[in-house]
């Protein structure tokens, strides 16, 4: 055991001393800072608060059109323009004016408008057209005879509420608070476990291949070393984590009181349910174990660091199936493919976290994905271990699942002469 806790922590201090990890913690870090200065940084670079000024030739008879507009403009600031069309796209040309709007009104008497701005992507001129679109509508109904009231009335949302009649299931506003955060948390899953995976095989293949393996195995035995590595770099993963807690947490207590509303209604940060937030720790530990034990495993028998790549390739696109598998998700929750991949323990640590995020999941169906997740990672443990004893022993080309069945002969004969 001593020799276990020896490349544990061998491991784990080598780990966090790169300038790698610090780098990249800091960089974490820095992105989190600035998730919350958003709305700051978004001000500060667009300017917002200014509304846009735009220039306008109402060539309508009283200049109605205008007057409308202008009773009704709150995102944009609508001036009438003393001079002809010319002169006024010279004034948007030179940065004097966000656009210019001219006015005029059709054969049957409605509003008709054309914009110029510099570019045809302008937010200030979808609000103008959908302001011209509510006056051509009042104008059209009076032509009609139809009086304001009856219009407000027909132009009245419906009365539309949900209701669930299952105890479990969240509410509209849970729902709307989890979307953003499930999201960014499948993300951050399917990012750590393809990292930490990855750096477990080429760790291996890395002291296979400076003949470092040769001392340790002489030292320790390989199954003990091969844990030993999962749990060091899967504790270094998760002191990355508690950084970024931390570094969420004083940023909630510096700027708590601003959190409300678009970005951070949309990501959950401000309403941040603590169950989803357990699942999602325990589904980050046991997917990582999953697939870091896979990748052991499979680090063990090749030498070359570019023969990595080639045997790992095929887990990473596993993890990219269940990430996809998640994204489509997250608009059909409830889908039969969904329900049924939260079962499959190689999808479970993302598709069953989804589930619990954004629907209300029977206490037993979370225990039952797992006991299969967990089961599945001690079989999976058991077999890979098994390869490991095996195939660290193995040198030369590598690269194919060939290798997987002669580090398993060779684990065999290795058990056979110890007895």
């Amino acid at each position: 055991m001593r020799k276990f806790w020896i490349v544990f922590s061998h491991t784990y201090l080598s780990r966090v001393k790169t300038k790698g990890y610090i780098i990249s913690s800091a960089i974490f870090l820095l992105i989190i800072c600035g998730i919350f200065y958003i709305p700051d940084i978004i001000e500060r670079f667009t300017g917002e608060g200014e509304e846009p000024v735009v220039a306008v030739i109402d060539e309508t008879e009283n200049q109605q059109l205008y007057e409308a507009l202008s009773s009704g403009a709150e995102d944009y600031q609508p001036i009438l323009f003393d001079g002809n069309e010319d002169e006024a796209k010279q004034a948007v040309e030179n940065e004097e004016y966000e656009g210019l709007l001219v006015l005029n009104q059709s054969e049957q008497n409605l509003p008709e408008a054309v914009f110029y701005g510099m570019q045809l992507t302008n937010s200030t001129s979808d609000d103008m057209e959908a302001q011209l679109q509510q006056i051509k509508v009042a104008q059209a109904a009076s032509q009609a005879g139809v009086d304001e009231a009856a219009m407000q009335e027909i132009y009245a949302p419906v009365s539309f509420e949900r209701q669930s009649l299952d105890k479990e299931a969240k509410t509209e506003e849970e729902l709307a608070g989890s979307y953003g955060l499930v999201y960014i948390l499948v993300f951050a899953l399917y990012i750590s476990v393809i990292t930490y995976g990855m750096m477990i095989a080429t760790d291996i293949t890395n002291e296979k291949s400076s003949r470092v393996m040769e001392i340790l195995i002489s030292s320790s035995s390989p199954v003990s070393q091969m844990f030993a590595k999962i749990l060091a770099i899967g504790m270094m993963g998760l002191t990355q984590l508690a950084l970024i807690a931390v570094a969420v947490y004083v940023m909630v207590q510096i700027r708590g009181q601003e959190l409300s509303g678009g970005f951070f209604d949309f990501i959950g940060i401000a309403n941040a349910s603590p169950v989803t937030l357990t699942f999602a720790l325990i589904f980050f530990i046991l997917g990582y174990f999953l697939y870091a034990i896979i990748c052991a495993g499979l680090g063990s028998v090749v030498s070359r660091m570019e023969d990595v790549q080639q045997l790992v390739s095929p887990i990473i696109f596993l993890v990219m199936g269940a990430f996809f598998l998640a994204m489509y998700g997250l608009n059909a929750p409830d889908s039969t493919i969904i329900v049924v991949a939260s079962y499959i323990p190689f999808f479970t640590p993302m598709i069953m976290f989804l589930r619990i995020g954004m629907l209300g999941v029977p206490s037993w169906e979370i225990a039952l994905s797992i006991a299969i997740l967990v089961a599945t990672i001690l079989l999976i443990a058991w077999i890979s271990a098994k390869v490991y004893r095996g195939g660290v022993l193995m040198y030369g080309k590598g690269g194919s699942f060939n290798q997987l069945k002669e580090a398993l002969k060779l684990s065999g004969n290795i058990k056979n002469k110890s007895k």
